[in-house]
């Protein structure tokens, strides 16, 4: 979705401390750090298990994108920006998709710090420059930092408040100094910075959206760009990293281009019509009738289901909590028993999904059955200001038959809203003391969820509870998310196999009034609040699963979102014109199983040419 392009993935995934010794028995430098326990590869590594040696540089990459664009900035909160950009620029940093947490130096040869990771210093590569020929200096890093924290979107105010100062020791050597506390990722996760030219920043206002091509030190550069309709990329021939080990068999294609599409139907047909090669889909009813074609039946394009190890998050019904009606538990509990997934699954999604339990869905960090042993420790202190069925009850969401005859929840439902101090006029939910009718507001951007909105609806509307469906432009639908102008929508919270930085701004109170923010739900709960701090400052891997369990059930218990769904699958279709790697890279969304590990095969690239221009 386009909503997960708002910002650069800078701060998704986590970094940590490596084994290796410096001088001091207090320092650690390295070439690569993880967050708990030692990197998988050591300093002479050629590449990473999921690349090949076959990949050959060439060809292009078709994407087609369901939205539109009118910004190359992704770093504001203006305008629309454009997908892939990520691609113009290096970090300090980049991760190994077959590690849970791990990090190696890109722009940064080497990395050090202390034990208590109070602070860390990048040691830059000298060879590394922008695309302009400038060398990427210690100064641009200060620049980038204080340019992001000033002039970016909030979450870089919010995702960086512990800094306490960056300061460039020498050309290419930076060091950045944290406020007293225990935070054991925020050391590293400054890595993730995209790093921007301080030469062409300096003269140009950052803060207006522009589709003027900016500068970068990325494997890619933009080719050229049509507003809403066309974003193309091109390989930098002379990419300064172009040999690293990081960056060995990787970024294997000579353009990349991304067009765009407004209508869901529209896109998957052009698929089907060789327009573009390489497509998730995100949509059941599609993936289980849309393909039917002799294309596929003929294996020239390809439908694959790719089963994965990442936390799957939780795709939900967000609540907007600032409004007084949704406060109480249980109208929230009420809104979640009127959802029948059973009979959606069944009727709608073809079986494919499975209902979401956990904020962590698909990984260890998921809660289940009661607390016990060290996750109870953790949530004792608590008591009386959580609820208490965290203490007794095992959280589970209310299941159907699947008929679509769900009476029994949507009494359960009734009672709830009773208890609530709602009562029912003339089919109507109303509150008696102020006269309010409960309306719901529904916006969404593609009219394809309104199959599976309707029939939420039509449950709610038994219940007295009126719910209009409203579709909208994508920019119009960023904008009112970034002003939390909705009542409900269907969004989520992406998790990563090592949570923490990034739960302050889903969760924490200091998030929930600031526009531009992820605390989507309006959070503001001290306990939570103090939940959230105790996951950052995990002092190891078990701790911090603990930690985050202990979290995940507190939120359940408070109800906070109607839960959907989620696949532990990766489905995709792309035309047989490429050659990949034996392994895909095991917990790495963002490479989307490895994608730009792909190449094209000209031999493959020509048959499949030769076999549509005969049709």
């Amino acid at each position: 979705m386009m909503i997960r392009h708002l910002l650069l993935s800078l701060a998704v995934y986590c970094l940590g401390a490596a084994p290796s010794f410096a001088e001091s028995r207090q320092t650690i430098i390295s070439h690569g750090v993880a967050m708990h326990g030692t990197v998988k590869y050591p300093a002479d590594f050629k590449g990473f298990d999921y690349t090949s040696d076959q990949a050959i540089k060439g060809g292009t990459l078709r994407r087609g994108l369901q939205g539109t664009f009118d910004s190359l900035n992704p770093f504001i909160s203006k305008g629309t920006p454009g997908d892939q950009l990520g691609l113009i620029y290096d970090s300090l940093t980049t991760r190994s998709g077959d590690e849970a947490f791990s990090q190696y130096g890109l722009l940064a040869e080497k990395i050090e710090m202390p034990d208590d990771r109070s602070w860390v210093i990048y040691h830059l590569r000298k060879s590394a420059s922008f695309h302009d020929g400038e060398p990427v200096k210690a100064s641009d890093v200060v620049f980038t930092f204080n340019l992001l924290v000033e002039k970016g979107t909030p979450f870089y105010r919010s995702y960086y408040a512990d800094v306490e100062k960056v300061e460039a020791l020498s050309q290419h050597k930076v060091k950045f100094t944290f406020k007293e506390g225990v935070n054991q990722e925020l050391a590293l996760i400054v890595g993730e910075l995209a790093i921007l030219p301080e030469h062409y920043w300096s003269t140009r206002d950052f803060s207006a959206s522009s589709l003027e091509f900016p500068l970068g030190s990325g494997p890619y550069k933009i080719k050229s760009a049509d507003a809403g309709r066309t974003l193309v990329f091109e390989r930098v021939k002379d990419y300064w990293a172009k040999d690293l080990p990081v960056n060995r068999g990787i970024n294997n294609f000579d353009n990349i281009q991304l067009d765009y599409y407004k209508d869901g139907v529209v896109i998957l047909e052009a698929l089907k019509a060789n327009r573009y090669d390489f497509r998730w889909e995100n949509i059941s009813k599609q993936w289980a009738t849309g393909y039917d074609s002799p294309a596929v039946s003929q294996g020239l394009l390809k439908k694959e289901m790719i089963k994965h190890n990442n936390p799957t998050g939780m795709q939900c019904y967000l609540i907007n909590q600032r409004l007084s009606k949704f406060q109480d538990p249980r109208v929230r509990q009420a809104l979640n028993y009127a959802f029948d997934f059973e009979w959606s699954n069944k009727n709608l999604f073809y079986s494919l999904y499975e209902r979401n339990n956990s904020f962590f869905a698909n990984s260890e960090l998921a809660s289940s059955g009661l607390p016990e042993g060290r996750e109870l420790e953790l949530l004792e202190p608590l008591r009386g200001k959580i609820p208490d069925a965290v203490f007794t009850t095992p959280y589970t969401n209310p299941t159907s038959d699947g008929s679509g005859n769900n009476r029994n929840n949507l009494r359960k439902a009734a009672r709830l809203l009773k208890q609530a101090g709602w009562v029912v006029k003339n089919n109507q939910l109303v509150n008696p003391k102020s006269g309010e009718v409960f309306t719901i507001e529904m916006i969404i951007y593609s009219p394809a969820s309104e199959r599976i909105v309707n029939p939420y609806a039509k449950a709610l509307k038994r219940l007295g509870i009126t719910m209009t469906v409203k579709t909208v432009e994508i920019s119009q639908y960023i904008n009112r998310m970034r002003s939390f102008d909705y009542e409900m929508v269907t969004g989520g919270f992406g998790q990563s196999l090592s949570p923490g930085n990034e739960q302050m701004e889903y969760w924490h109170s200091n998030s929930a009034d600031r526009e531009g923010s992820r605390n989507y739900l309006g959070l503001k709960d001290e306990a939570i609040d103090s939940l959230v701090k105790s996951i950052i400052a995990a002092p190891d891997r078990e701790e911090l699963i603990l930690r985050t369990r202990a979290l995940d059930r507190v939120l359940l218990h408070n109800y906070i979102v109607v839960p959907q769904f989620h696949s532990d699958a990766h489905r995709i279709a792309y035309w047989d014109k490429f050659g990949k790697p034996e392994l895909a890279p095991k917990y790495d969304p963002n490479y989307e199983l490895g994608l730009m590990t792909w190449w094209v095969d000209p031999v493959k690239e020509q048959a499949l040419n030769k076999n549509n221009s005969s049709n």
